[in-house]
Order: C-alpha cells, then structure tokens, then sequence
C-alpha cells in the first residue's frame, strides 16, 4: 500500500488522485495530517488574503413531497393536515428582510408536491423578479427539477428552459445525499436515482447554468460509496465544469426514521471534507458546514480545506427539524474568518466579492 504521506503529497501537488487512494485517505485516522495537505490544497487554490461567506435565506416554499425519506424530519405527504404551500406576499416579506440584512440570494427548495404544475414555479419565478429584480434565486434542487419533469410531461431540458426563462439564477445541490443507488433505495422511495440527479445538473449546465454540489453523509453508506460519490461529482465536473461549490455535511439522525443511528461528530465531518478538498481537484471552493456542526468546528473546515465559511443563512428548517439548533450572526461568521488571520469578504453564488473591499489584514496568514 502506498504511504499516505506519498498521496497527500501527490494531491498537494495537484496530481489527480484515484478512487482507491481516495479510499486509502478516508480510512485514514490521521486527521492533522489530512488537514495540513487539504489546506495546503486550499492556499494552491487560494493564494488571496480573505476568505469569503454570502448572506442569503432558506425559503422553504412547500413541506408536501411525494417520496418517503427516511433521513427526513421536515417532509409531510400530500393531503398531510400539516402540509402547506407559502403564499407569495409571506415569501415576498422573507427576501425583503433578507435584503434588508444586505443578502442578494435566496436558496428556495421545498418537497416534490405532486399539486404544484410548472406554471406555478414559473409564476412564483417571475413575481419574485418583478418585485425584486436584484435578488438571485438559487432554486429548486434537482429532485424537485426532476420531479416536476414527470408532472409535467416535459424533457428535463425543457423544464429548465422554462425554469430559467422564468428568472432561475442558479441549481442549488440538495437532494445528493450518496450518489450510489444501493445507498439512496435503501433510504428513500420515490426519489431521483443517482443517474438522473447528475443528468438534471448536467442539463442545468449545459444551458450555461451553475449550481453548488452536495453530500450528506454519515448513515448508512460506506466510505467506499463516499468515494464513489465524489468520483461521480469530479467526472461530471470535467464534463460541464457547472459546479462552483461542494458542500458536505454529517446526518442529523434525531426526530427521523433513522433516529437509531449514531450522530457524526467533527471528526468524521472534519476528515471526509479534507479528502473531499484533495480528491475534487476540479472543484474550486468548499464550503464550510457550521450549520450541522456549529461555530468552532465551522471555523476548523477553514484550515481543512474549505476556502467559504458558507451563509449567514438567516433562516433554515430542513436540517432545524431533525434537532440542530446552531446559529451564527454575521459578526460571529466574519470573526471566525478574521481570527484565523484571514480579510472576511461577502461574494454572491458565483463567488464575486459584492461588498467594499477593505484594508488588509495586517497579521500574517499563519495557518
């Protein structure tokens, strides 16, 4: 077997490592040295003095979804008492505070409900533009893009026209969890296989779209099907290049039907996204996931190999109904940045900086 120090140092060097050596990394329980390569990686990938978050909101338009996932907390199934569809004056007061809080993004993602026709997203896209012309909508993940091809009786590809014609900014990545079939059959029913989520974002990218990249992990999949995962984000990445972000995150396994399971903690979170920063070699920012693991260990992704301390994320209920309750304000978002030596910056979902640039820092990047 190949040392590790040998692969961290081919990774480091921005050789491409193979799904074996990906393996031989997660298994891996050194995770100080993980670290330095991954940051090693970062700084190759991000010689500039700042590291960058985005302010934006979760609007979570619909909680009625027709699949059954297993990891899910926030779902109801269609005619549920408990289900419901927003208004557009509730979703229209949501961006209105976000951008009063000096965010331009709104990540909107709901269930796959069987009730809603295309036209309905293509209103909903259409008003929010009208009314707030400034704002991008990061919209509809692609199992619900999937979905809503199959209601609909249309291409993909023609959904997504219709979807960006409409006002669709950008593809947001949920809805990967693992993207190898025996793990998503056994936790979910009626939902996107991994084929077709790639093909969504493949179609999505080929329209001149980007979007983020996703993976929840820490249930029921192996480290090798980790691996498989990664390996089919990296290819689909040399084919399109549409992906500007990865984000990984640990399952939340509380009020869920996985609930039996044990809870990842920073470790485990910390190590899959130092490999995931060394194997996609073609991905150029991480994002960092405070969200699932909370403020101190969300500053630690900086220096394991996230170059993003991610959103402000001024509201958030998928991940909130399965227990996790940390919030960080935006002054705790740009200190985590700033202690670590680094120029906090606000950038958009393209990662262009949007707010003023400001002095240097005058320590030293030292991590």
């Amino acid at each position: 077997m190949v040392a590790l120090s040998k692969l961290l140092d081919k990774a480091v060097a921005g050789e491409r490592l193979t799904p074996d050596e990906g393996l031989t990394l997660l298994e891996s329980r050194d995770l100080t040295a993980l670290g330095v390569a991954a940051n090693a990686v970062t700084k190759r990938l991000h010689p500039e003095s700042f590291r960058t978050y985005n302010i934006d909101r979760n609007v979570n338009y619909t909680n009625v979804c027709s699949a059954v996932c297993d990891f899910c907390a926030f779902y109801r199934k269609p005619k549920s008492p408990e289900g419901y569809v927003l208004d557009k004056e509730t979703i229209y007061t949501k961006i209105a505070e976000t951008i009063e809080l000096g965010g331009d993004q709104i990540l909107m993602q709901g269930g796959m409900n069987p009730e809603l026709p295309i036209e309905w997203y293509e209103d909903l896209l259409r008003s929010i533009k009208e009314k707030f012309p400034q704002i991008n909508l990061h919209a509809f993940s692609p199992p619900e893009i999937y979905a809503l091809h199959k209601i609909a009786k249309l291409p993909i590809r023609t959904v997504l026209e219709r979807l960006k014609a409409a006002g669709l900014g950008s593809l947001p990545g949920g809805g990967a969890e693992i993207l190898v079939d025996r793990v998503r059959k056994e936790i979910t029913r009626g939902k996107v296989l991994s084929d077709d989520w790639l093909n969504v974002c493949r179609e999505w990218h080929k329209l001149g779209g980007i979007g983020s990249a996703t993976m929840m992990f820490g249930h029921v999949e192996t480290l090798a099907e980790r691996i498989e995962h990664l390996e089919r984000l990296r290819r689909l990445q040399d084919e399109t290049g549409g992906f500007s972000a990865f984000i990984c995150w640990t399952f939340q396994p509380e009020h869920t039907d996985l609930a039996h399971l044990p809870k990842r903690g920073g470790f485990e979170y910390l190590k899959t996204q130092a490999v995931a920063r060394l194997y996609l070699d073609n991905f150029r920012n991480i994002q960092s996931s405070w969200v699932t693991q909370g403020m101190k260990v969300g500053q630690m992704a900086l220096i394991y190999g996230a170059n993003d301390m991610g959103s402000l994320m001024i509201e958030e209920n998928v991940v909130a109904s399965a227990g996790t309750v940390h919030h960080l304000t935006l002054r705790q978002i740009r200190d985590c940045i700033s202690e670590l030596g680094y120029v906090p910056r606000q950038r958009n979902v393209f990662y262009e900086l949007i707010d003023s640039p400001q002095e240097e820092a005058t320590t030293t990047v030292a991590v």
